[in-house]
């Protein structure tokens, strides 16, 4: 089999995390370097006969932003019922451009796009389940109802949303490869490293774009 024929292997697809331009620069929660994932995702998914989006999609007053929190800031981290949450920027509200996925990108033949963190109580990084760690989003249902085994992430941010999907779909059974080049990082007080250390211990693996 060459390499070609693997990623348009019906079993295996791309799950593309949170392109939106609230993750962007000029965003509500801007990553650094953001948009210049896009050009690198539009040339890797028309390798992938199976694409997946997700897509946040917060109400306005969500409990994960700091606006919700009076007296609190940005980036402080309070303890809720379901445990530790980072307070956000407020970001990607529903029916927003914020909340939009990138305009530019070309992944017209995506089957699915999952929204998370539409629950006001409860936060969700995680495209397979939410930060309550019991209520799924029902992807690894979907995923598995289609025979898929394997899944090639990307998108923003690694240390948070990608990374935490990458764990789940491995703890879910799934095949779980992070392309480096196709994501950025928020990276809060060493949580990029520390992302990368819990994804190699539960077997995700790393592959950049060149390799697809």
């Amino acid at each position: 089999m060459n390499t070609q024929e693997h990623f348009m292997r019906s079993d295996t697809a791309l799950l593309v995390v949170d392109a939106q331009y609230g993750f962007m620069p000029g965003g509500g929660l801007p990553v650094e370097g953001g948009d210049a994932i896009v050009p690198v995702i539009n040339r890797i998914a028309p390798r992938f006969a199976n694409v997946v989006l997700t897509q946040d999609w917060h109400p306005r007053d969500h409990v994960s932003f700091a606006a919700s929190h009076p007296g609190r800031a940005p980036f402080e981290t309070i303890r809720l019922p379901y445990g530790e949450q980072v307070l956000w920027p407020t970001h990607c509200v529903q029916g927003t451009h914020d909340a939009a996925l990138h305009a530019d990108l070309r992944i017209d033949h995506a089957q699915l796009i999952v929204r998370k963190g539409f629950r006001r109580e409860l936060d969700s990084y995680s495209a397979f389940v939410e930060a309550d760690r019991r209520t799924t989003t029902g992807l690894a249902a979907y995923l598995g109802a289609r025979g898929i085994r394997a899944l090639y992430l990307c998108g923003l941010a690694t240390d948070y949303c990608v990374a935490w999907s990458a764990l789940d779909a491995r703890a879910a059974g799934f095949e779980a490869t992070v392309v480096e080049d196709a994501c950025r990082a928020i990276d809060l007080d060493g949580s990029l490293a520390r992302a990368w250390s819990a994804m190699a211990a539960a077997g995700v693996r790393r592959c950049t774009s060149a390799e697809i």
